[in-house]
């Protein structure tokens, strides 16, 4: 669904859809929710009362999911007030295998790494929702996350298109940040598999 807003009783909600790719818990029954969406990017949203048992938000927030959203922008930060969520693609194949598990928190780190908040990434969110997709129906092997980074790298101009075995290193080098460490707890778990 393409990003919108609608004007509700003076309010201005926006509408959009994205994956979950990070939460963490606010007060006794509220979450604050990590999203990632072609239009917006990286952007976080405040989920008052998802906790409550009779919280239509309750059970919805899950990591990597993929969902409609309803958020109200705020006037004055960066944190932003989510009204509704409805899920789009669950991915529950993904909860099969640690592993896979572990491949989508790394692809995800990843990105939060090199993408900056709020602007629009429709790219790399397609390879994200790509990544996803293959990890709910298979175990990752080390090709898929050769091929992820390098695809992230030539997406970021980082490394020339076609020029394969650097995109880690490129990375690391071009952030000045290290990978994360699931990378390396991936290429273990891997070897093990």
């Amino acid at each position: 669904m393409a990003w919108a807003r609608e004007f509700n009783a003076f309010v201005i909600m926006e509408k959009t859809e994205a994956i979950l790719i990070g939460r963490t818990r606010y007060a006794e029954t509220s979450l604050i929710v990590q999203w990632c969406s072609p239009e917006i990017g990286l952007f976080r949203t405040m989920a008052k009362g998802a906790l409550r048992p009779k919280s239509p938000l309750n059970g919805v927030l899950d990591l990597f999911v993929s969902a409609e959203l309803r958020f109200v922008r705020s006037k004055s930060g960066d944190l932003h007030t989510l009204a509704e969520a409805r899920w789009t693609n669950p991915r529950l194949g993904l909860r099969e295998s640690y592993g896979r598990v572990l491949a989508a928190t790394y692809v995800v780190k990843l990105i939060t790494l090199v993408a900056e908040t709020g602007s629009p990434i429709p790219e790399i969110h397609e390879l994200l929702v790509k990544a996803l997709d293959y990890l709910a129906a298979k175990d990752p092997v080390p090709a898929l996350i050769t091929r992820f980074e390098q695809r992230l790298g030539e997406m970021l101009g980082i490394i020339p298109e076609g020029e394969t075995g650097m995109a880690a290193a490129a990375i690391e080098d071009s952030f000045h940040r290290k990978l994360p460490v699931q990378r390396r707890q991936l290429v273990d778990w891997m070897a093990k598999h």
